[in-house]
């Protein structure tokens, strides 16, 4: 047994930086958690027996590396065991709960180390705490494997306690944040701090003294990670303590002996076993946090990083004593979702608000469109979904505060957990059954957790407490729904404005532009105007990505969306259109700690897309003066084009300059327009400018302040809405679109239509196909996709989007503003030309994205080569095969694909010896079908496919759509693997018993 870590050279603590195809960004869990709770509160070290039971029952919940002794993280979170730390402290402590304790991981390195506990110190005085005590924690290393030892940190124990400082909150709060509170709210803080005062020097306890250890531990997590000292607190608390590692679940007793001391008591116990899903396991990143132990993942985390670092500036707090910024950042840099989504909560939870309240303002369940729904509950939800967005994905998060303990799953219910409670008071709950052996006669209920819903024991008042009971008290604490009433506006309320139609000329010179071609007309625009639905068009391009083509290609076309994979699974948007919602509101927010019936003063959009009548309401709003929280303006995103790349940043920089002084002036709406375009002036990207905005503002910590529209002439698909929604657009207004629409039918092109039932048609296709994208990446709300950037760039340079498009991944570099220029030059120039005479002659281009033309986009699949492929089947002649092929490589390598352009670097390294290779034969028999079902491909390509991985001895697979019965019992042509997938197509017992892998 060691006090400490060996002393040798050791991996970081945290884990890696960005590098190559990898990013810390992409920190995600899928785990298995459970806890163990004596309902009556009673404090036994049986509990923390069957909750290390419990964790090792989920072993195969984990995940172990490369090497099986390796585990990806492990831990328990319990009550303060009072008598044991009596025992080890080696002082005299206060009375229980009148100290703070936990565990701190430490550098290795003695001189790191002493740095580290000396700034905790000086923190700690600061604070009004004092330090205690250190002690070095016995650890057993003997079972860990290398890769966890070699990332080992030194662990040690603190002890603080804390009494209460003359200058509170009355004479601090000083900050910017105050200083833009009303004058009520100072003076209610002020007050509660002055009689706060009236008892300094009494020792503080609870929840109070939580409060101190909370701002001691930010600051001394800042100031050591920006002093290069890796320092983590898995937990510094007055009521919960916390044990964990980059071990296994059966390793954590025996890497900490001391927690099988009978000593070792308490009522609950939250254990967690993590996989950490295609990421890098580390010591800090296992579970429990300080409040939470979760399974699932944050599909909206980089937006909910964004949204809190903007409302950093207006946080003020009548609970946690003295200057708030001094414990910003919120949320920390590089940490993974949990660990983020813990960091918040404990902020909702310290600075007043009850756990279950804060929990459910982070994952609320489906209330927009349950129509059953308690008014009063609805009304609690609608009104806190003014004040932060949800934190949205498959979740089941159990949390406890050392006396409740419950769990909550997403409003989807994508993950299971599972519940039961004993006649003897043991409340047991899992992510699945048979974590303990329990007698079935001693169990009075069990159940389920179900979407949406809250499963909570109160411990101290001795009760499973329901989640009706949680939801009443809570809806009734404040007037809510008189708040929504006097406070929300419905955009269809506002007084109309007149409807502007323009000339076939106007909206023609536009067009080109914009770069629109009578393809995207034909194919996307007419269509989703006359029934209202997103064309659909088989899966798949053969077209180059955006930075090979050839022709100027839209900024939003260097972006593509991510979708949920690993443990992460889509929605399912028609069939699970309950828990969705389109809707959201827009408005200036408050305080997020102090609401007031102001923080619901926002007017509710029923849909991202806005029409023009509908945004000239908003931008009329005030034009009264008697609304001057809405007071909108609209910024000009238009740019001298003859200035090229130079011109465009600098006037990205002017409009971030003005946007700023805008917000200064009581702007509350700003409308981002690239209107008025003109030979001179060619419009700023939408995408680039809303980006640029948005980022701009949430580093100025001004973003909450304003809401953001786009007035977008370039926007005229579903991915280009998805975009600029997923980039920080609160609603998109494709006014472009708009009159395109009115113009085709003007012209004939859209027979048997009103202008009027067009537009709202349109207005619904892309809406359901927004709502189509989001439930790809398993997220349920616009408000939660707003900002959340779910995007990956292809071929953008990375300084580009670094300083535009923050946080998104750009993983091979590209183009940056010279060449974004150029494309809005080229397209400019076809509006514009030179020559007088031709504009006389102008015409939309022919397009040739979605189907081959002449003159358009390269496709790999055109007539020649389809010629040569058919030719080659037809004739058996292998050297016709051979041309299809190094046509098709050829254009790949031209301009395609980026796949066509590796080359193989010889002269690298000695070739493999001929005689060491497999032979063919043996090499196809791993060779296996992707799982391609009927539907997607046709009867006879399904067969084929089957008939020639059999001959080669590898494998097909079935695709979810199942399997022709009369092919099962044929060696021929059936298809080795079956595909289960959601059960629902051709899935009987006869399919399954006729496969090799399933």
């Amino acid at each position: 047994m060691a006090s400490a870590s060996p002393q040798t050279p050791t991996a970081p603590l945290r884990v890696p930086h960005a590098q190559g195809l990898y990013d810390p960004a992409y920190e995600h869990d899928a785990c298995g958690v459970a806890f163990v709770a004596d309902v009556a509160g009673r404090r036994s070290h049986r509990v923390v027996e069957r909750g290390l039971d419990a964790l090792c029952r989920m072993d195969h919940r984990g995940a172990r590396g490369a090497e099986p002794n390796t585990g990806d993280g492990a831990g328990i979170m319990i009550q303060i065991p009072d008598a044991f730390c009596r025992g080890v402290a080696g002082v005299e402590l206060p009375p229980a709960g009148a100290y703070a304790t936990g565990l701190a991981f430490l550098p290795d390195d003695d001189g790191d180390a002493d740095r580290a506990k000396a700034v905790f110190e000086k923190y700690a005085l600061v604070e009004g705490a004092r330090v205690l005590a250190w002690r070095d924690v016995p650890v057993d290393p003997s079972e860990v494997g290398a890769s966890a030892v070699a990332a080992m940190p030194r662990i040690v124990q603190v002890f603080i306690a804390a009494e209460r400082l003359t200058d509170t909150a009355a004479e601090r709060l000083t900050d910017t944040a105050a200083e833009r509170l009303t004058d009520t709210a100072a003076e209610r803080l002020t007050d509660t701090a002055a009689e706060r005062a009236g008892r300094a020097g009494a020792q503080l306890s609870g929840i109070e003294l939580d409060r101190v250890a909370f701002c001691v531990r930010k600051q001394t997590e800042r100031e050591t990670r920006e002093r290069g000292i890796d320092v983590h607190f898995p937990s510094l608390s007055s009521r919960t303590m916390t044990w964990k590692g980059m071990l296994a679940p059966d390793q954590l007793p025996v890497f900490f002996p001391e927690l099988l001391d009978p000593r070792m008591d308490s009522a609950i116990a939250l254990v967690h076993s993590r996989f950490s899903t295609n990421t890098f396991p580390s010591w800090p990143l296992a579970h429990p946090y300080r409040i939470i132990a979760h399974n699932g993942e944050i599909n909206t985390i980089r937006g909910n990083r964004n949204w809190v670092a903007a409302r950093e500036a207006l946080l003020a707090s009548k609970d946690i004593p003295g200057n708030i910024r001094r414990l910003f950042p919120v949320c920390t840099p590089g940490a993974s979702d949990s660990a983020n989504f813990d960091e918040v909560l404990e902020l909702l939870h310290l600075a007043g608000r009850s756990l279950p309240h804060s929990v459910l303002m982070m994952i609320p369940e489906a209330w927009e469109n349950d129509t059953t729904m308690d008014p009063a509950r609805r009304a609690f939800y609608q009104f806190h979904a003014c004040l932060m967005e949800p934190w949205d994905g498959p979740a089941a998060v159990a949390f406890t505060d050392g006396t409740v303990i419950g769990a909550v799953l997403d409003r989807n219910g994508l993950r299971p957990g599972r519940w039961w409670h004993t006649a003897d008071g043991l409340v047991v709950l899992a992510s699945e059954a048979g974590v303990l052996d329990l007698d079935p006669a001693t169990v009075v209920a069990k159940g389920r957790l179900q979407p949406g819903r809250m499963f909570l024991v109160d411990t101290a008042a001795g009760r499973i407490i329901e989640d009706d009971e949680i939801k009443a008290e809570l809806a009734a604490q404040e007037p809510y729904d008189n708040w929504l009433h006097a406070g929300l506006m419905q955009l269809s309320d506002l007084p109309p404005r007149e409807h502007v139609v323009y000339t076939h000329d106007s909206v023609q010179r536009r067009q080109q532009t914009f770069g629109y071609t009578e393809e995207e007309l034909k194919i996307l625009v007419g269509p989703m105007a006359r029934v209202g639905a997103e064309p659909l068009g088989s899966m798949g391009t053969d077209t180059p990505v955006a930075p090979q083509s050839q022709r100027p290609r839209l900024l939003y076309d260097y972006f593509t969306q991510l979708f949920a994979q690993v443990t992460n699974p889509p929605l399912d948007a028609i069939r699970e259109e309950l828990v969705t919602s389109v809707s959201s509101t827009i408005g200036p927010e408050g305080n997020l700690l102090d609401p007031t019936p102001a923080s619901c003063r926002q007017i509710v959009l029923p849909y991202p897309v806005l029409d023009n009548d509908e945004l000239a309401k908003i931008l009329s709003v005030d034009d009264d003066g008697d609304m001057p929280g809405f007071k909108a303006v609209r910024v000009s995103g238009l740019y001298p084009v003859r200035d090229g790349a130079a011109g465009l940043k600098a006037r990205l920089v002017e409009i971030m300059r003005g946007v700023s002084e805008a917000i200064e002036d009581g702007v509350r709406v700003l409308v981002l327009s690239d209107r008025d375009s003109n030979v001179d002036l060619a419009p700023i990207p939408s995408l680039l400018l809303t980006a640029a905005v948005h980022q701009h503002l949430v580093r100025e910590q001004t973003r909450t302040l304003v809401a953001l529209l786009v007035e977008s002439g370039d926007c005229r698909e579903v991915h280009h809405v998805a975009v600029l929604i997923g980039y920080g657009a609160a609603a998109v207004n494709p006014y472009l679109a708009f009159e395109s629409v009115e113009d085709l039918i003007a012209t004939g092109a859209l027979p048997g239509i009103s202008p009027e039932k067009a537009i709202k048609n349109y207005v619904k296709s892309l809406g359901k196909g927004v709502l189509k994208i989001m439930s790809k990446m398993g997220i349920s709300t616009v408000s939660s996709y707003c900002g959340a950037q779910v995007f990956e760039a292809v071929g953008l340079a990375p300084d580009l989007v670094e300083r535009y498009f923050t946080g998104t991944s750009s993983k091979i570099g590209g183009v940056g503003l010279e060449e974004i220029a150029a494309e809005v030059g080229a397209r400019h120039a076809k509006a514009y030309p030179a020559n007088p005479a031709e504009r006389s002659h102008r015409r939309l281009e022919v397009g040739g994205e979605y189907q081959w033309r002449r003159e358009g986009e390269v496709h790999l699949f055109n007539p020649e080569t389809v010629f040569l492929l058919q030719h080659a089947t037809r004739s058996r002649q292998f050297d016709v095969f051979r041309q299809y092929t190094a046509k098709v490589d050829g254009l790949a390598a031209e301009a395609a694909s980026l796949r066509g352009l590796f080359e193989f670097r010889e002269g690298e390294r000695p070739p493999v010896p001929i005689d060491e290779v497999e032979p063919v034969s043996e090499i196809v028999k791993r060779f296996a079908t992707g799982a391609m079902s009927y539907g997607s491909i046709s009867a006879e390509a399904h067969t084929d496919l089957a008939i020639a991985m059999n001959r080669l001895g590898g494998r097909s697979n079935t695709g979810e759509g199942g399997e022709d019965v009369q092919r099962l019992y044929d060696p021929a042509r059936r298809s080795a693997v079956k595909q289960v997938a959601s059960g629902r197509f051709g899935v009987t017992t006869e399919y399954l018993v006729h496969s090799d892998d399933i």
